[in-house]
């Protein structure tokens, strides 16, 4: 059960590199910031500013160097790996900017995963995968492998699977990127409707302006930093 009261993510100094000596580049650089329940907020900034790498932090896929994250008040790098995996399984739903579509899978394969390693029933699993993908326009693809899919599909997949287990905290890399004007506006208005509540947050990298207006704030990175948060234009 989710406490309203509590950020569903609260970031706090949070520091990444890559290298080592001279060779060092800090791609986060002492990031703080609260994201809350029944929020959707947009980060923004140029490529290279350090969003994505901030994103798998937060998501418990790259551990900072220093700083913490805490989940529904859970600081999740002080997790176990097991605690850990479960956490990414039973809390977050990601879309990366890459897919990570598994290609021997069909679609509704792909769609059902999250279900199928909470142990849900396979049939029942592909059914909902099949009621996700007519969500996401791509009723007629489920038996299809990834690899026959646009990459505008192939976004929409994603999209499915990660919010076909209704997660506490839902983090989109680019969702839209690869999606005509209609169909990003169609998905983002479903995961405003559906997935976002009270007792969900929804965390989105975009440059898409077009899907600006679900949002409830816009955090602004540039080289590592945050820059500044401010309420969506109405």
């Amino acid at each position: 059960m989710t406490d309203p009261a509590r950020p569903a993510i609260r970031a706090t100094s949070l520091v990444k590199w890559f290298g080592e000596g001279q060779a060092r580049t800090h791609a986060v650089k002492e990031v703080t910031f609260d994201a809350n329940f029944g929020e959707m907020l947009y980060l923004v900034g140029p490529s290279g500013s350090g969003k994505t790498t901030l994103l798998s932090m937060i998501s418990g896929i790259l551990r900072p160097n220093s700083g913490q994250v805490e989940v529904k008040g859970t600081p999740i790098w002080s997790l176990t790996n097991d605690r850990l995996a479960d956490f990414r399984l039973n809390t977050v739903g990601f879309v990366f900017q890459d897919y990570h579509l598994f290609p021997r899978l069909t679609t509704a394969e792909n769609v059902a995963l999250p279900l199928v390693l909470k142990r849900q029933d396979w049939r029942a699993s592909i059914e909902e995968a099949h009621r996700y993908l007519e969500i996401v326009g791509l009723k007629d693809r489920a038996e299809l492998p990834p690899l026959k899919l646009s990459g505008g599909e192939q976004q929409r997949v994603a999209i499915a699977r990660a919010i076909i287990s209704q997660p506490d905290i839902l983090i989109l890399d680019e969702p839209t990127a690869s999606l005509d004007g209609e169909t990003g506006r169609k998905i983002l208005s479903f995961v405003h409707a559906n997935i976002l509540g009270e007792h969900r947050c929804i965390l989105i990298v975009t440059h898409d302006s077009r899907i600006y207006e679900y949002a409830d704030r816009i955090m602004h990175m540039e080289d590592g930093r945050i820059t500044g948060i401010e309420a969506a234009s109405p």
